[in-house]
């Protein structure tokens, strides 16, 4: 796996550590207040652990995850946290490289994600990692899209849908 930016490694989370994910999850959402967005409406914040093909984790103990469902047969990242006290130390860049090496080993030639538009550390950010936005939905993104818009996600600020395409590994 990839390393993570404080010298840690990026791995697969252990069963033990999923209930402590939610407290990240919920520090790092608590930064969106910064650029008045928020709050998020309750919207089973650990289904999408429980929900998850895999689940990958900085340090241990853990200091930022990237939760992973398959969405039209993709890799799609449903939540990157990191803790604000770690942020803007390549956790979240460690974590995603982590993502997408997970998935090229995996067989998948890409991977989604949904995010705001305009905040500095959602899509500008993906965007250095070589994601770009998407005009046109497979069927299930669509769905998420929806199911955002329905819970008031999109009140808050434009977002969008992104695709980074991986180099298939040849043997």
């Amino acid at each position: 796996m990839a390393r993570a930016g404080v010298g840690g490694e990026i791995r697969i989370a252990r069963s033990d550590e999923l209930v402590l994910l939610g407290d990240i999850e919920e520090e790092s959402d608590a930064r969106f207040a910064e650029v008045g967005i928020g709050p998020f409406a309750e919207d089973d914040n650990a289904g999408h652990l429980a929900r998850a093909v895999v689940v990958l984790v900085a340090e241990d103990p853990p200091v930022g995850f990237a939760s992973v469902e398959i969405v039209d047969g993709t890799p799609h990242i449903w939540q990157l946290s990191v803790l604000p006290f770690f942020s803007r130390l390549g956790i979240g860049t460690a974590l995603v490289e982590g993502v997408c090496d997970w998935a090229t080993s995996h067989g998948y030639g890409a991977v989604t994600l949904t995010t705001y538009r305009d905040v500095p550390w959602n899509a500008p950010f993906y965007h250095r990692l070589g994601f770009r936005a998407l005009t046109e939905l497979t069927p299930e993104l669509a769905a998420i899209r929806s199911h955002e818009r329905a819970i008031g996600d999109d009140d808050f600020a434009p977002r969008l849908a992104m695709r980074r395409d991986l180099t298939p590994v040849v043997e």
